[in-house]
């Protein structure tokens, strides 16, 4: 359909209100060259991942749609949810997919940018392979403090935006905008009610910590299923796969006799992501994605 194709992962901090959540959405997919692919509400976490994809003059179109009916809708001074947030909407990043590179994105991220400030007054900080600073990279980093801390934080000229003024939008904080590789967000699921457990986990797993690297993870309480979470974004997925992260999850939990539940992965996943599962568990020898009927079908039909 497109020749170039960019995909856009925005978080805003509403996992609640349908009504808001469906406003948001219908805005991004009232924008041509774009297609919303999947939407996760989290009430727990107050916190929606929006996934869409089109072309890059159609991503930032729909980024800025987004903008317009989010800011208005979502107020952090009353936002309360077991996610960490700074801004009503979130973050953006951008990914490459097809005919873009990561320059492209990165130059993508730094127009939308200038242009969320320029339009709604949020201050915007630019993070992943955006960073114009290496602390900045980091998007844990730059969300420390949160909203409630902003105020104090941004006045900090190491803590300056990369657009905007250091002031904190009212309502909707700030936000950081980015380019990155393909994030996989997933959870893993505790038999206990104990969060202190969760964290210990979380912390053991988690890169930073000195866990394993392209994972960052944090713990916590699901109050209505009476169960506690390792949720995590796997940076890398091809140099720390899926299997390798629930194993290690596995072996930390038993040292507290607690079980895995059950898993989930919140928004997309990679084709590839779910080969290495497939792999790993079956023990294949020399699997290969060919082996799939349905890909080598297709490949059949487009050749």
């Amino acid at each position: 359909m497109w020749d170039k194709i960019v995909e856009c992962v925005p978080n805003i901090s509403e996992g609640r209100n349908r009504e808001t959540i469906e406003a948001v959405v219908g805005a991004v997919k009232a924008v041509p060259e774009v297609r919303v692919l999947d939407v996760e509400s989290d009430p727990d976490h107050n916190r929606s991942v929006i996934t869409f994809a089109g072309t890059p003059r159609g991503v930032k179109e729909a980024v800025l749609a987004l903008f317009r009916e989010a800011i208005p809708r979502i107020d952090l001074r009353v936002h309360r949810g077991e996610h960490p947030r700074m801004g009503a909407v979130d973050v953006v990043p951008f990914v490459p997919v097809r005919g873009v590179t990561m320059d492209d994105c990165i130059a993508l991220s730094r127009e939308v940018g200038r242009e969320i400030w320029e339009r709604f007054r949020v201050p915007v900080y630019l993070y992943a392979h955006s960073a114009t600073r290496p602390e900045r990279e980091d998007l844990a980093a730059i969300r420390k403090g949160e909203f409630e801390g902003f105020p104090e934080k941004i006045k900090d000229p190491s803590w300056a935006p990369d657009f905007g003024e250091p002031v904190v939008h009212p309502t909707a904080g700030v936000v950081a905008v980015g380019a990155r590789e393909f994030l996989i967000a997933y959870n893993v699921y505790l038999g206990t009610d104990d969060v202190r457990i969760a964290k210990a986990i979380a912390k053991a797993v988690r890169g930073s910590s000195g866990g394993l690297r392209y994972v960052k993870a944090l713990g916590f309480e699901i109050k209505e299923r009476g169960l506690v979470q390792v949720s995590m974004n796997l940076t890398d997925y091809k140099k720390t796969p899926i299997p390798r992260v629930l194993e290690l999850i596995r072996r930390e939990a038993a040292r507290y006799g607690v079980a895995v539940v059950e898993t989930e992965i919140v928004g997309l996943v990679p084709q590839a992501a779910l080969d290495q599962v497939v792999e790993y568990y079956l023990q294949l020898r020399g699997f290969n994605e060919g082996m799939v009927f349905e890909r080598r079908l297709r490949a059949a039909l487009e050749g």
